[in-house]
């Protein structure tokens, strides 16, 4: 397997549509697959899954716009994000199949269902709110979120968003003791963005209706009940959607367990 060497810095970049710059790196060889990140990560956060792909697929990973090495030009929208793909795909040759993890997989659905010059979509765990109360959590969430960042407490925001994964209080407290808290602040204004990528929280069953290409929805067996419950509905509502579970797996997915599952689905 081939290893990747530097994967943390991002050498190469683009500029989407709204000149935004935009961070990324590219190795190995065969079909392009770009890696879109969910909440509370950069780029660099993908690079033990591009390791894991990169002697059977040419691997793409980027830091989303307001993360790492790319810019965030105001005000945010979600197509922006959509936009940031369509100039990522287009600089590295003009189509790509796309993988998502949690958010970073809504947002991969969203730029497949928009027409983007996209093979095939991969998602682990899209964390939508099909479990009971989700909506209503969700709702709340994002205003406490909004009020959080507006008034400059980016701590909080990290904290609504910790414990909206479940983690527990106590280990909330620990974690704003520890050395990687500032840098979780540094990036909280983008959990913002995330929260608009899903939308109301609900599954987009419209949205997933109208992509023409293969999907493919995966989760890990010990994940919770309603991530997997998320995971089989999009691959329910997409046309030509396939579901998969990984024996064991949690949503802190194992690299070398994905990977193949992955090279399977975009080299066929």
């Amino acid at each position: 397997m081939a290893v990747l060497t530097d994967m943390t810095g991002m050498d190469k970049k683009t500029v989407s549509r709204d000149g935004t710059s935009l961070a990324y790196r590219r190795t190995g060889q065969g079909p392009v697959a770009v890696l879109v990140s969910g909440a509370m990560s950069t780029g660099a956060t993908m690079a033990p899954l591009a390791a894991a792909l990169s002697d059977r697929c040419d691997v793409v990973v980027y830091d989303r716009r307001g993360r790492g090495g790319s810019g965030d030009t105001a005000p945010y929208a979600v197509e922006r994000e959509v936009e940031d793909l369509a100039a990522l795909i287009d600089a590295v040759g003009g189509e790509a199949a796309l993988y998502g993890v949690s958010s970073g997989g809504a947002l991969a659905l969203r730029a497949a269902a928009s027409g983007l010059p996209v093979r095939r979509v991969a998602v682990y765990e899209p964390s939508y709110a099909v479990h009971e109360g989700g909506e209503q959590e969700r709702a709340e969430y994002t205003d406490n979120l909004t009020r959080a960042l507006s008034e400059g407490r980016r701590g909080d925001a990290v904290e609504l968003f910790l414990l909206l994964t479940g983690l527990a209080p106590r280990m909330i407290a620990n974690a704003r003791q520890s050395p990687m808290w500032p840098g979780m602040e540094t990036i909280a204004p983008t959990l913002a963005h995330d929260d608009a990528v899903m939308g109301n929280g609900l599954i987009p069953r419209d949205l997933l209706a109208s992509i023409t290409v293969p999907v493919l929805s995966v989760s890990g067996s010990a994940s919770p009940a309603w991530l997997r419950e998320a995971a089989r509905l999009v691959a329910e509502a997409a046309p030509r959607g396939t579901y998969r579970t990984l024996e064991g797996q949690t949503h802190a997915v194992e690299p070398e367990v994905l990977a193949p599952v992955l090279a399977e689905f975009f080299m066929s």
